[in-house]
């Protein structure tokens, strides 16, 4: 289970959420909505939300102009991580990674599977870091939005989680262009 060393103060953390999706808007954008609920819920800034269509260069375009903003520390997208034609997220993304985040795909798919069983093989959630910012590609369902921030991003965005957490090596993350 998840540690919390309350003895250190909370850090929020800027978050953008980007759902991609040719057919919801911001009133039919349920994990959106999760995802920026649950934001607010645990202390985090949304610092700014989206929508856009299954399109690579326009999922590239907001996620870069994203990662050039100071003001955004995290980038979570929703939808677009199957195996159909439309999805096309993990291409759009992927090539924007300096350094992949190999386990947040294999912890998510652990706690996926504990609810979905095989079916999570049908997702191809990613997570890396770009410029100092994190982006994780999460799937379309409020389920899976659920399952990342509350068994993954939720701690690792919290710099009081122990052993080792996101937040405190953020400072650093940029280090070897000094």
């Amino acid at each position: 289970m998840p540690r919390i060393d309350e003895t250190r103060p909370f850090i929020p953390v800027r978050i953008a959420v980007l759902t991609v999706s040719d057919t919801r808007d911001l009133a039919s954008d349920k994990s959106g909505s999760t995802l920026a609920d649950m934001i607010a819920a645990d202390g985090h800034v949304l610092a700014d939300r989206a929508i856009v269509r299954d399109d690579i260069g326009a999922i590239r375009a907001i996620v870069q102009g994203w990662i050039d903003d100071p003001q955004i520390d995290v980038v979570i997208t929703t939808g677009g991580t199957g195996f159909t034609g439309r999805d096309v997220t993990p291409e759009a993304v992927r090539p924007l990674f300096e350094k992949e985040i190999d386990g947040f795909s294999t912890v998510f798919h652990m706690i996926s599977f504990q609810k979905i069983e095989t079916s999570t093989i049908q997702s191809r959630a990613c997570g890396g870091l770009s410029h100092g910012t994190y982006i994780f590609c999460l799937p379309g369902s409020p389920g899976a939005c659920k399952d990342a921030w509350g068994g993954i991003l939720k701690w690792q965005l919290d710099n009081r989680h122990r052993p080792c957490n996101f937040v405190e090596i953020m400072p650093r993350l940029e280090e070897h262009r000094k």
